[in-house]
């Protein structure tokens, strides 16, 4: 568990320095720099997906798919509303202005959000878990623990306290696969990890659409996605070749 206790400390004194940076911004520096982080999370959404897409053994229709389910049984269960009324939750912890903080831009709930997102959903936080979990290797997660650090710094600058609180996320999402590792290696293989980086890259560039105010994306409801290529790898070819 050295890796996930690195990475999440990094995201914790990121988020602090940020808080620093974010109150010594003018508004229109807050404003650019956002703008800013949103091309940057667009642009890594985009060579995220497109990357796996490229590889010759990916499944070009299963990301599209898998969306679509995902984005059904999201909306079904409510995990957007779900994990907003976590970040309001925490807003309350830390201000008083609550009616005044849901309506801001950089409010906790949208931090909290955001940066979740961002650091759990990708294939270093997969792997690397992975490789701490079954052979004590926490390489990749010190490096994520790095990127993780300046990331949260950049987003806490603006979005606000909120980041500092995906953390804990960071920590029961990577630590549950670190934990049952040895049941989760044989349903992660390199097929199936490919199609989880192609949803995920999308899910970021969702998550930059976001940002940029370009168009609201339900992010979270859509993360029961990632899922599917697990299902269609496992039982549904299994299927297929069972009665073809």
């Amino acid at each position: 568990m050295l890796g996930n206790y690195v990475n999440t400390i990094t995201i914790i004194i990121g988020s602090l320095l940020g808080l620093l940076v974010h109150k010594g911004l003018k508004e229109e520096y807050k404003i650019i720099v956002m703008q800013a982080i949103g091309l940057s999370v667009l642009f890594i959404g985009a060579t995220t997906a497109i990357g796996g897409l490229l590889d010759p053994d990916s499944e070009p229709i299963l990301f599209i798919i898998s969306l679509v389910i995902g984005g059904v049984v999201g909306e079904l269960v409510g995990l957007e509303k779900g994990l907003e009324k976590v970040g309001m939750s925490l807003q309350r912890m830390v201000t008083s202005d609550v009616q005044k903080s849901e309506h801001s831009e950089h409010n906790v709930a949208r931090g909290f959000v955001t940066a979740s997102l961002i650091f759990c959903v990708g294939t270093m936080a997969i792997i690397g878990s992975l490789e701490s979990g079954l052979r004590g290797n926490y390489d990749m997660l010190f490096a994520k623990s790095v990127l993780d650090g300046v990331t949260s710094m950049i987003l806490a600058s603006t979005l606000g306290i909120g980041v500092i609180f995906s953390a804990g996320m960071v920590f029961l999402y990577q630590g549950a696969i670190i934990l049952f590792a040895g049941s989760l290696e044989p349903f992660l293989t390199v097929n199936v990890i490919r199609e989880i980086s192609i949803i995920g890259g999308i899910l970021i560039l969702g998550i930059g659409l976001s940002m940029m105010e370009i168009k609201k994306i339900k992010t979270v409801n859509l993360l029961p996605a990632i899922f599917v290529p697990v299902i269609y790898y496992f039982v549904v070819i299994p299927m297929i070749r069972l009665f073809s």
